[in-house]
Parts: structure tokens; sequence; C-alpha cells
């Protein structure tokens, strides 16, 4: 089972290259660019194991010397007119993830959705969408055997795992454009790298 799940989550995230929508990705960037030249804050957020791949390319945004917060840590600054805020939520129907961006929205934030769902309420909030493709069937029948003989098969990788292993990856190449557009090398991401753990 171990092989068969590692495979297809690989393949899933390989083939997910072919569905993200070069416009979408390119918009992000030049966001995120414009963002780091004028000097923008910018605010990424996420429920669960979504906000834990916010977490991580925060991180990265940070080693970048981008002026970054993760939504729900204590210290957050106030996003205003022109920030970038970045909600990723594969179902689009996140409650606090919608209501956090309507809110950026009333101070003239530019939000970013991540999702699957480009129909989704959040979708509809956002002023950019960039579509990550996730587990979209998910069969209402519930036996087994039943799902077998109409050829139902649920993935191996449970709930949204699909989603946010091809986000994680995504946000990743993100990062790796950025730095080659930003003229950034990895002895400047290491200078802000924490010096100071636990």
């Amino acid at each position: 089972m171990f092989y068969r799940a590692f495979l297809q989550i690989a393949n899933f995230v390989m083939s997910s290259l072919s569905i993200l929508k070069r416009t979408q990705v390119e918009a992000f960037i030049k966001v995120l660019e414009e963002a780091y030249k004028g000097n923008r804050k910018v605010l990424v957020m996420g429920a669960g194991r979504s906000g834990l791949v916010g977490r991580a390319f925060a991180m990265r945004l940070k080693h970048l010397g981008y002026d970054v917060y993760v939504l729900g840590d204590t210290i957050v600054s106030p996003v205003e007119k022109g920030d970038v805020v970045i909600a990723i939520s594969g179902s689009g129907r996140t409650a606090l993830i919608v209501t956090a961006a309507e809110a950026a929205k009333r101070v003239n934030a530019i939000v970013v959705a991540i999702t699957t769902y480009i129909d989704s309420p959040l979708a509809k909030i956002a002023d950019i969408v960039v579509e990550v493709p996730g587990r979209t069937k998910i069969s209402d029948i519930e036996d087994y055997f039943a799902r077998q003989v109409l050829g139902l098969h649920e993935p191996l990788a449970p709930l949204g795992t699909l989603f946010e292993d091809c986000t994680m990856v995504f946000l990743d190449a993100i990062i790796a454009e950025l730095m080659h557009r930003l003229g950034k090398d990895e002895n400047e991401l290491r200078r802000r790298h924490a010096n100071i753990e636990v």
C-alpha cells in the first residue's frame, strides 16, 4: 500500500503541472514581485494542513526578504491597500479563510486564492485565482464493494492530501522563480534563516 500511495501522489503532482494555467501562475508571480519591489506586506492564510503549507511558504518569503505574516500568529501587522493576501483553501469554502479574504478586500488588499474550485466563494472574492488540482470527486456511495463494481475508486491519499501536496510543490517552485527574478541566491536566504532555535 505504501508504494502504491507514494506513486499515486508523485504521479498526481507531476501531472498537475500540465493543469496549472500559465496566465494564473504568471499573475501570481508578478504580484509577489511587485510587492517586494514596493515594500508591500504579504499575509498568508490557510486552515489546517493548508495552513501548514502556507507557513512553509511564508518562511521562504521571509528568507527572500519579504515583510510577511501568517494569519493567526501573535505578531501580524495590519493589512493595508496594495498589500498581498494569499488565501489557501482546496475547497475554497473554508469559512474562516473566506471571511478573512472578505476583510482583506474591504481594505483594498490584493487577494490571491489558491484553490481547486474556481467557482468557489473564495475564488469569487479574489483578484487572482490560481487553480491547483486536488481531489475533486468524492463518491456518495458508502459501500466499498458497490464502489468497486461501479469503478469508483477512492484515491489512496485521503481528504485534501493531493491538493496540499500539489500546493506545497507549486509554492516551492514559485520561490525558485522569485529567487531568479529578484536576483537572490542561497547564501542570501541563509543569512535570513533563524539562528536561535529551541
